[in-house]
Parts: C-alpha cells; structure tokens; sequence
C-alpha cells in the first residue's frame, strides 16, 4: 500500500509552498459583525448590506474571499498528503473510479455504514489504495 504518492518535482514544489508559504499568510474569514454580536457565529458568509464597509473592502475591515487567494491549479483540492482524493460509496466505485492508485487516494462517504465500510477497506488493501478515512 503507498503510503506516499507519486508526485512531479512541480507538484512536490507547489505542495511545500501551499503548506509552508501560502497558507500561514491567508487570513482568517469571518462573518461580518461577528466580533460584535455573540449571536453570530464566526463561519463565513458574504456581507450584503447596501451600506456595509466589508463589502466595499474598506480599511480596517477584516478581508474577503478574493480570487487572488486561490492555490496554485495544480495542487488545487488535493488532500494534504499530496493525493488527490475519490468519494466512493461501494466497492463498485473503487473499481470504476480508483485508476492510478499511486497518486489517488479514496475517501469513504460518511453515509457508508460500518459493514460496507469494512468491505471497501478490505478490496482497497487488496489493490494497494490508500485510504484517507480508515476510521474502523
């Protein structure tokens, strides 16, 4: 079973740069006003208001989700690990979707229960896939 995937000397570069370079200077997005309101909680939701000094990026105001934020496109939604990740439901899935096992990793859905579960565990042993949630 690989433990780590197979990576170009590009994607090994742009990984070491999201973790080490990219993330750390990201902000942290919170809603607005909820450093005011106990009521409202810090989970991100885009400010509306006709008026509101966020949604014009005013000075002072915590930041916004911008474009520029974005990681690079080739390591874009890979698990951190470096895999790039495949939600399966059935062992079927692992067979139709899983077709290099040296840089795909599978993630079991959360709606699979713990019989299920075991089965798709016990094939992707078998066929050398890594997988991300093993949780049993």
């Amino acid at each position: 079973m690989p433990r780590k995937p197979v990576l170009t000397e590009e994607e090994e570069r742009l990984l070491k740069l999201k973790y080490e370079v990219l993330r750390p200077k990201m902000p942290r997005f919170i809603r607005q006003e909820s450093w005011r309101y106990v009521r409202i909680k810090e989970s991100w939701r885009r400010p509306r208001g006709k008026d509101s000094k966020m949604r014009l990026h005013k000075k002072g105001y915590p930041k916004s989700p911008r474009i520029g934020y974005r990681m690079p496109k080739l390591i874009r939604g890979r698990h951190p690990s470096g895999f790039i990740e495949v939600l399966v439901y059935n062992v079927k899935d692992v067979k139709r979707l899983v077709t290099d096992p040296a840089r795909q990793a599978i993630r079991i859905a959360s709606s699979v229960g713990r019989r299920k579960r075991l089965e798709i565990i016990k094939y992707a042993d078998m066929m050398g896939i890594r997988v991300l949630n093993r949780r049993v």
